[in-house]
């Protein structure tokens, strides 16, 4: 199975991306994380977008705020897909990161969740790492059943108690 690389620009961003790791853990998709910035170690940026396919990675999931250019850093260094996670700032409460990400040029895409979004930037690696991994497809198929199935639940709990 592929490997997806999460990359935040500041420890400060592993609280939310805390959610994004142990989904992709509950989906046994090996992970590495790592923190680098686009703008003080763009070298080391560079180097792991350049690597990360020949290193085993399918997917490279970026969390940034502020300016937030981690993302579209590491997009025009590799062909892998690349999920940006724009983090919840004191600026703009993270629009300002939304728009960075998501404002990629021609050619440069990165895929791009809601403001915190960590736990979706895990499903949408999971889908997209499960095109070529009918395991991880099937499990994709019973956690949104699963999902569902809460629904479901709480429907018929809520519908009982006002009947």
């Amino acid at each position: 199975m592929k490997k997806v690389l999460v990359i935040m620009g500041s420890d400060s961003d592993l609280k939310v991306m805390e959610k994004c790791i142990d989904r992709l853990k509950s989906f046994d998709i090996p992970t590495e994380v790592r923190i680098c910035s686009a703008h003080r170690t763009p070298a080391v940026a560079e180097q792991l977008a350049k690597n990360a396919a020949a290193d085993g990675f399918g997917v490279i999931i970026a969390a940034a705020g502020k300016a937030a250019h981690l993302g579209g850093v590491l997009a025009a260094q590799t062909i892998l897909p690349v999920i940006g996670v724009p983090m919840g700032t004191s600026v703009m409460g993270g629009m300002d990161s939304l728009l960075s990400i998501v404002q990629m040029p021609k050619g440069i895409p990165v895929a791009t969740v809601a403001i915190d979004g960590a736990d979706n930037a895990a499903i949408l690696a999971a889908q997209m790492l499960a095109l070529a991994d009918e395991g991880l497809a099937a499990k994709l198929q019973q956690f949104k059943t699963d999902m569902a199935n809460e629904v479901i639940a709480k429907d018929e709990k809520i519908r009982a108690q006002f009947a």
